[in-house]
């Protein structure tokens, strides 16, 4: 049976005889248990949490393959660079054209000069060999063998030691040009001294002796007939 307690006699009183309130009440500790082992189930995970534990497991083997490809491709880069040795050995000193060097990061590089670079193909097995132009980047070679590349690069440096040539040419005309257009420069003090003062020095020095020779020679031709007329003065007075 049922009995009623307290002063309403409502049905929310109503209290089993049989009923133990503190046998019912779970003990101290008892929940966080049942939790901590719902959490380690799996199957007790809710949707959103398994899913969040796969993409981090997913994210490091990715992590893992990615930094083997990117070591994979530095070193057959750094096999590279070291074929391209001999060849870089025979540029002149005085040619600043060139800096073979590998660029690290997600895909490495190793540059040839400011335009030109080699990358790993998408396989990671095959060169390739690009250049940036006005028009975008151009494929110049594409191949797994290491002499290919090396002789593409070969062929790729020789235009451009040609190139430079030319346009160093170019140069020198352009400045030929351009003085032959505003005429011959301005003489410098030493040029003056050399074409205008030297020839007059040379004129009034020539000068100078002709007029000191003249004296010279009409002093004597003087003096010459002074002696002659005294001789001939005391001939005719020895005489008479």
């Amino acid at each position: 049976m049922y009995r009623v307690t307290g002063p309403d006699r409502g049905d929310d009183h109503l209290e089993h005889p049989t009923r133990n309130p503190a046998a019912t009440k779970p003990p101290a500790g008892a929940g966080e248990a049942d939790e901590r082992a719902r959490s380690d189930d799996p199957f007790s995970m809710s949707k959103l949490r398994r899913a969040i534990r796969r993409a981090r497991v997913d994210e490091a083997e990715r992590s893992e393959v990615i930094a083997e490809l990117r070591g994979a491709e530095y070193a057959r880069l750094e096999i590279l660079k070291d074929a391209l040795a001999p060849l870089l050995a025979e540029v002149p000193r005085s040619v600043d054209l060139f800096d073979v060097a590998i660029m690290p990061g997600s895909h490495p590089r190793l540059f040839i000069d400011m335009i030109g670079f080699v990358e790993m193909g998408r396989d990671r097995r095959a060169y390739r060999f690009v250049q940036d132009t006005r028009h975008g980047r151009a494929i110049l070679a594409e191949t797994e063998n290491l002499d290919q590349m090396v002789a593409a690069i070969t062929d790729y440096m020789a235009r451009r030691l040609l190139e430079r040539e030319k346009a160093l040419a170019a140069d020198r005309g352009s400045v030929i040009a351009e003085r032959r257009r505003l005429g011959p420069e301005p003489a410098s003090l030493a040029d003056l001294a050399g074409t205008r003062f030297l020839p007059k020095m040379f004129f009034l020095f020539s000068f100078l002796i002709e007029v000191l020779g003249s004296a010279a020679f009409f002093t004597l031709l003087a003096m010459g007939g002074w002696y002659a007329w005294k001789f001939v003065a005391a001939w005719g007075a020895a005489r008479f």
